[in-house]
């Protein structure tokens, strides 16, 4: 009974909040909240930022396959679901997230990498 009636009153503060006046329109991505991407497409656009970040590093080909998200700072964050290869004879790809940080001027800096693992055993 306890449940219901938090839901009901969750419910309520829902409708109260999105009639109230003055609200945002919360489709508009926040500053410094994380937008997930309509489009996992990576446009040309996005593959040049990919493509600037990448410039300098060696040993892996990271290949984007998704683009799955933009955060909004001095600039932009955004998130790429790569396929990656060490440039090795006869590696296994893998995927990976990359995060790049592109400024207000278009310099483009990878922040983090962070492998994903998506095989069959990590499921269980």
């Amino acid at each position: 009974m306890k449940r219901i009636i938090s839901m009901i009153l969750g419910l309520m503060m829902l409708i109260g909040c999105a009639a109230a006046e003055g609200t945002e329109d919360v489709s508009e991505p926040l500053d410094g909240g994380w937008e997930i991407a309509e489009n996992i497409t990576v446009t040309d656009e996005l593959r040049a930022v990919f493509d600037k970040a990448m410039e300098e590093l060696l040993g892996v080909d990271y290949e984007p396959v998704a683009y799955l998200a933009s955060q909004v700072v001095s600039g932009t964050n955004h998130c790429f679901l790569c396929k990656a290869t060490v440039v090795v004879p006869d590696a296994v790809p893998y995927y990976t997230l990359v995060y790049i940080y592109e400024d207000l001027d278009g310099n483009a800096v990878i922040t983090d990498i962070m492998d994903v693992n998506i095989t069959p055993e990590a499921n269980g």
